[in-house]
């Protein structure tokens, strides 16, 4: 069945989808462009291009994209799932158990897949590049727009670059009618407005509901909802405004949420399940399990609501023809982000030795030369570095 299959591919891409969002992207793109062909390079460039300007975790955004692409929205249901599962489930069994776990300790297996993780996000940006970057314009676009990511670090600077390339592109680039238009499967847009308008109904109303119904659940509901609906840039960005909201509560303390913190860097999968830890060892929560499925349905439940409601108007527009100059713009500015990404935090939080430099080079080689699965080059690299360390 194809749910099954569906739901399967995401499970895996959960267990082995090391390296944080950008590195998520990587693996995205060489499973579900390159190995399976489900989109092609031009329609998943647009739909990242889309989910960069979205608030929320954009590459858990990109695969229930993916899903809806595929099997309407019982296709984005599981494929969140497939990819979120796996790490919350850890989450949370480590966040029941902190007392044996010892969340300072450096192990030479998480560097490696820190290290492998160069190499994915560097055949991205290569494979992308020669797709979406054919001139020396669009060239110019992403390398400007990585300079500008990598001098201003602020939440906000990707969505302004991404704006700016879309409307140089719409006014100075050249026709993009050669690019192939392939249609997402993304709904009507009156079910699409449905979906926006929910999303702001929940967002307006929590805060109104939260006083007059002082329930724990929907204290911790209202929290991680607001933090999942108003942060741009996801994964790390989201931190501080977590924190915020479970830390000065006493919800959590923060020495417990520094050590989820180092957890969640650890282990495959979206950033944002660490909703689910927070969720397990809050004081506020009636019990750790249901704690934890209330934040991570509550912090993931705004960007499945954009998404869907996003799409189909997104789908109409990218069909226009000054619409598809701006996104071949806009497009390349995705590519100069990932480029900026792939230095840092990528790069800088991997490479610090020769060894490292050969280790990722070898991941590479692999990804790139040899075409073998992402998840085949993780392991291979990560058993190459208890030889070469």
């Amino acid at each position: 069945m194809k749910s099954l299959e569906l739901l399967f591919i995401f499970l895996r891409l959960g267990l082995t989808s090391f390296g944080g969002p950008i590195a998520h992207l990587g693996y995205f793109r060489d499973e579900f462009v390159t190995k399976r062909k489900w989109l092609s390079e031009h329609a998943y460039a647009d739909l990242v291009s889309l989910c960069q300007f979205l608030p929320g975790p954009a590459s858990s955004q990109v695969g229930m994209g993916i899903g809806l692409s595929r099997l309407g929205i019982w296709g984005a249901i599981l494929a969140w799932i497939g990819f979120t599962l796996p790490s919350a489930i850890v989450l949370v069994l480590c966040a029941l158990g902190m007392a044996h776990f010892d969340t300072t300790e450096s192990h030479q297996w998480l560097h490696a897949l820190k290290v492998v993780a160069v190499a994915v996000v560097a055949q991205a940006v290569l494979g992308m590049g020669k797709k979406l970057c054919p001139d020396r314009e669009r060239i110019s676009i992403a390398v400007i727009a990585s300079v500008i990511v990598l001098f201003v670090h602020t939440a906000l600077i990707q969505v302004l670059v991404l704006t700016l390339a879309g409307i140089y592109g719409a006014f100075f680039l050249k026709s993009a009618s050669e690019l192939p238009h392939e249609p997402l499967q993304s709904g009507q847009k009156r079910f699409g407005a449905f979906f926006l308008l929910l999303f702001a109904g929940i967002l307006f109303i929590l805060p109104i509901l939260r006083p007059m119904y002082p329930l724990q659940a929907l204290q911790m509901f209202d929290s991680f909802f607001r933090s999942g609906a108003l942060v741009f840039g996801g994964g790390h960005v989201v931190l501080p405004l977590i924190q915020a909201e479970v830390v000065p509560t006493g919800w959590v303390t923060n020495d417990l949420f520094m050590a989820g913190y180092g957890l969640a860097n650890a282990i495959p999968g979206p950033l944002f399940t660490f909703s689910a830890y927070l969720g397990a060892v809050s004081s506020s929560a009636p019990n750790g399990w249901f704690g934890a499925l209330i934040a991570l349905v509550a912090i993931f439940l705004p960007s499945f609501l954009l998404i869907i409601g996003a799409l189909p108007f997104w789908e109409k527009l990218r069909t226009l023809g000054r619409v598809r100059q701006s996104i071949s713009g806009v497009n390349a500015a995705v590519v100069g982000i990932l480029l900026a990404a792939l230095y840092d935090p990528v790069w800088t939080s991997a490479i610090f030795s020769t060894k490292d430099f050969a280790l990722a080079m070898v991941g590479f080689l692999l990804l790139e030369f040899w075409k073998i699965p992402s998840w085949a080059a993780v392991a291979l690299t990560v058993g190459a570095s208890f030889i070469i360390y």
